[in-house]
């Protein structure tokens, strides 16, 4: 990870005396974040040898380092960029860097914060928009699973149809179907048509900590996902022979990468453990433990909200490729 904020020596030496042994620097930590438009964000601040460093989800995609972080203040200004594809004067496509200033202010355990866009091209990069964050509270010690009691199986699929499970988005085309006891998704794309955004889908019944067994057959370059509590995503894909990383099978996105690779061929039946006990997960794959009981910091992209204390229901991905799943059994933690 890069250095992100660069300091004089004065300025550090003034950050050291305000910031005493007694008194951390407030926003350090982990944020859950509503970002504009409601949906799920996450920030991590951190302090390596008198350096703040951050990273940050917003919405989609992956967890991702910012260019710089700094305090001004009672404020903390993080700024993040990245290039857009615009059009320039003769009608060509050409890159622009897009540059945000997240400014952050506490009240006690929340935050307010607003975010304004520049473009390198001098056009407008966006109105100014204000969200709100919420300070996650450390991640407790490592659950004895052995210790931990699972209630009665709970048959998530039924094999014959929805029953039990609804679209994330009515208003989407939907690629769900079950046929033979299967739990299909075909999200059919049309040649030289735009892009059809199929939606998701989500269980009725919401959870807490649970148990989680299932199978899933990925087809060749096939990639789907698994949302644990709907804020967690077990990655599912066709990442057979690839090196290690946490956007393979079986990895919680973009933030815990597989310790073994665990995963078949695409086009073969594959199977997944997955226990979900005080904010730590445990996967195994085709028989082999992949993650060993570790620390969720946050959401993942794609969370229906960033809140990880929430319950919420299991959903699958449906708006990328086609995926079959079946055997989908819970069981809840009994406290």
């Amino acid at each position: 990870m890069k250095r992100f904020v660069s300091v004089t020596c004065s300025f550090l030496c003034v950050v050291v005396l305000a910031l005493s042994a007694d008194q951390k620097n407030p926003f350090l930590g982990h944020w859950a974040l509503t970002i504009p438009g409601g949906g799920a964000g996450w920030l991590g601040v951190a302090e390596e040898s008198g350096v703040l460093k951050g990273s940050v989800l917003w919405g989609g995609g992956s967890v991702l380092p910012v260019d710089s972080v700094k305090l001004e203040g009672d404020a903390l200004i993080v700024i993040r960029s990245r290039d857009i594809k615009s059009k320039g004067a003769d009608g060509k496509e050409i890159k622009v860097k897009l540059t945000e200033t997240i400014t952050a202010k506490l009240e006690g355990d929340d935050l307010k914060l607003s975010t304004v866009s520049v473009r390198s091209d001098g056009k407008s990069g966006g109105n100014k928009a204000d969200f709100t964050g919420k300070r996650i509270p450390p991640v407790p010690s490592v659950p004895d699973l052995s210790k931990v009691k699972f209630g009665e199986p709970v048959k998530l699929f039924n094999g014959t149809n929805l029953d039990g499970w609804n679209l994330l988005n009515p208003n989407a085309p939907s690629g769900w179907s079950v046929k033979d006891g299967v739990l299909n998704n075909d999200p059919k794309q049309e040649e030289g048509k735009p892009r059809k955004h199929y939606t998701n889908l989500r269980t009725v019944q919401e959870f807490e900590d649970f148990n989680l067994t299932l199978e899933v057959n990925v087809p060749k370059g096939g990639n789907s996902g698994i949302y644990l509590r709907g804020i967690y995503e077990v990655q599912v894909s066709d990442s057979y022979g690839r090196n290690l990383d946490a956007h393979n099978m079986g990895g919680i996105y973009s933030r815990i990468a597989p310790t073994v690779a665990a995963e078949k061929p695409a086009g073969e039946w594959q199977t997944f453990d997955i226990t979900l006990v005080d904010r730590h997960v445990t996967v195994i794959l085709n028989g082999k433990k992949i993650i060993d009981n570790q620390p969720l910091l946050g959401c993942t992209g794609g969370a229906l909200w960033s809140d990880q204390f929430k319950p919420g229901p299991i959903y699958l991905q449906g708006d990328h490729t086609g995926v079959n799943y079946r055997n989908i059994i819970l069981r809840p933690v009994v406290k």
